[in-house]
């Protein structure tokens, strides 16, 4: 284990001169909004097995937020993510304030039309137009060889994917595996908001897809079906269901019948907490 002390770069200008001093080596990159758990460590880990030199930010992005949305309140705590940073050889945290990333008279943002509007995107209208926003603007001024992200936030994944492409900007996503509590819970920054009988309640996530994994490998394939049983797990445990739905793997198409290649998403809230999930059915 390292004590290694990360750089910490808040400038723009900063970031860039490190990048440019670097031109030869290879730069992973972990974009996070902070408060890090052991699924922003894994990535960590993944892109220092994998490259010269590791960057981290750390960056609440107000522009994903939407109104009444968690961004005052969101967790943060600088200190426990620089010290479980100094563990690892992370070489460089990115922790920009507000106006570095967003000047007086900032009028410019990347939206990618169509899937940025189904699913998260219905339920949060403004949230992925922040996302690859800020992710467009880290990408230019990191300039990292590859990027790493959680499947969890499997949306996000593939539309990031989709403007890296459109865009012809020099990186690429490495997806990384979602990782789970020991009870099946996705790991995530937001579980702290579950009150002790929430966090048991959530646990019908993870079930219920599992639930809907053994169906499919049982032989059935009506979405229908399948869709009416995790509801009926899901709403038995006082979750409030945004949507459940079954999309393509590869083209993030919906589907009516599940095949090897289905993938199921979904949304739910426990009291005013909103969490989500996704599970391949064919792993």
């Amino acid at each position: 284990m390292s004590n290694k002390i990360p750089l910490v770069i808040k400038s723009i200008e900063e970031m860039s001169e490190f990048v440019f001093t670097h031109w030869d080596k290879t730069i992973g990159f972990v974009p996070t909004m902070g408060y890090l758990h052991q699924g922003h460590l894994s990535l960590v880990e993944s892109s220092l097995r994998d490259n010269e030199l590791t960057v981290v930010s750390i960056f609440v992005n107000p522009t994903q937020f939407g109104e009444n949305e968690d961004f005052d309140k969101y967790p943060r705590d600088l200190d426990n993510d620089l010290k479980l940073m100094s563990t690892l050889d992370v070489d460089v945290v990115f922790y920009p304030e507000y106006r570095e990333i967003y000047p007086d008279g900032y009028k410019t943002f990347v939206e990618v039309y169509d899937i940025g509007n189904r699913y998260c995107g219905k339920s949060r209208p403004i949230h992925f137009r922040g996302v690859t926003t800020i992710v467009c603007k880290l990408l230019n001024i990191v300039k990292p060889t590859l990027m790493y992200m959680g499947e969890k936030d499997f949306q996000q994944v593939y539309i990031l994917e989709k403007m890296i492409d459109d865009l012809n900007i020099s990186s690429s996503i490495v997806r990384c595996p979602i990782i789970r509590e020991s009870d099946g819970l996705a790991m995530s920054s937001r579980n702290v908001y579950l009150s002790e009988n929430e966090r048991k309640s959530a646990l019908c996530l993870y079930q219920s897809m599992l639930l809907t994994k053994e169906m499919f490998l049982a032989g059935e394939t009506d979405v229908a079906k399948v869709r009416a049983k995790m509801e009926e797990m899901i709403l038995t445990n006082n979750g409030h269901i945004d949507y459940i739905a079954f999309i393509n793997n590869d083209n993030f198409e919906e589907e009516q019948v599940l095949t090897s290649d289905s993938r199921v998403l979904l949304a739910v809230k426990f009291g005013t907490t909103r969490l989500i999930d996704n599970i391949r059915l064919w792993q």
